[in-house]
């Protein structure tokens, strides 16, 4: 019978090291060629401001088979509710067969932050150790967690638009990990000055400006996920080197890329690579001190099934979660 893990059985198996370390092993195999993955199907649904992604894929040498279903519902904030939910369904690749069902909101949370993390420790700056936040949801805390797991970060800068949330977020956070967290007024506050940047929001138009980042800064683009949103300014894609998770999802979903592109200020050819290849050597890092250096995150099949089949593995040699009959 299929193994059911829910988000309370998943919360103590995590470890971030070494979540981030199998994401920089699952990004290999998809840079290879060797994990079968088409890009997500994107259902939108304009009446209710919701949408739903299916993801599926399958891993190589008898890894799982599977897919992820996430869902966005922006309007789930002032409900109580959180803006992205999501299931993985795990298959027996040989039966077919389900194997194992989990609640997909913390493991897109905790995988999108440790591939974050994975880019950020092969190209930020050495020694970069502030870090800006701009987004103070649930992947602006999984982020700093994953940062602080595998760099120097001794401060991290915080604004969101609501005072009382980026308040909030630095008194929940202030001190973990040995890092100092503070709010900030501005956008432009947290970022100039800062070794890395995160940008996690819901944003459609850009909220970090080209002209803020400093020399030698590396950036992680998360919160926009599909062609209509963005947050970074064309100014910013153009001043930096970009790396990206995929070249295929990136030409059809990566907002801030094809926003620059549109307005004729850079060009997607000029992706340095995928991270996959970066992380196997196939692809070059950063080149000196001083350059920018630009992660765009989309997220990958792989990437969840990779997290899901690691999390089953330790799930079961703990005796975690529950077997039921479909």
């Amino acid at each position: 019978m299929p193994l059911l893990l829910t988000e309370a059985d998943l919360a103590p198996l995590f470890d971030a090291p070494a979540l981030v370390d199998l994401m920089e092993r699952a990004l290999v195999e998809f840079s290879a060629g060797r994990v079968r993955q088409p890009v997500r199907t994107v259902v939108w649904m304009p009446e209710h401001e919701s949408g739903f992604g299916v993801m599926p894929g399958a891993m190589p040498d008898g890894g799982p088979a599977g897919l992820k279903l996430v869902t966005l519902a922006p309007r789930n904030a002032p409900r109580g509710l959180p803006t992205h939910l999501a299931t993985i369904l795990v298959l027996d690749p040989v039966t077919g067969a389900l194997t194992a069902l989990l609640d997909g909101r913390l493991v897109t949370e905790k995988r999108t932050a440790a591939v974050s993390a994975a880019a950020a420790r092969r190209l930020a700056a050495p020694g970069a150790g502030t870090l800006a936040l701009v987004g103070s949801g649930v992947q602006a805390a999984s982020h700093l967690e994953a940062y602080a797991a595998v760099l120097p970060l001794a401060e991290a800068r915080v604004w969101s638009p609501t005072v009382e949330h980026r308040e909030a977020f630095a008194r929940a956070h202030d001190g973990e990990g040995g890092v100092r967290v503070r709010a900030v007024a501005s956008a432009e506050e947290a970022v100039r000055g800062a070794g890395l940047v995160v940008t996690a929001t819901p944003a459609r138009e850009p909220v970090v400006r080209g002209a803020w980042l400093t020399e030698g800064a590396h950036v992680a683009a998360v919160g926009a996920s599909t062609a209509q949103f963005r947050e970074l300014d064309a100014d910013a894609v153009r001043r930096s080197r970009v790396w990206v998770d995929s070249f295929a999802s990136a030409k059809v979903e990566a907002g801030d890329l094809l926003e620059a592109e549109r307005e004729g200020r850079w060009s997607l050819d000029e992706v340095v690579g995928e991270l996959g290849a970066l992380f196997s050597g196939v692809a070059p890092g950063r080149g000196d001190a001083r350059e920018i250096t630009l992660f765009k995150s989309l997220g990958l099949a792989c990437e969840d099934l990779a997290t899901a089949d690691w999390l089953i593995a330790r799930a079961r040699e703990r005796g975690v979660g529950r077997e039921i009959e479909i």
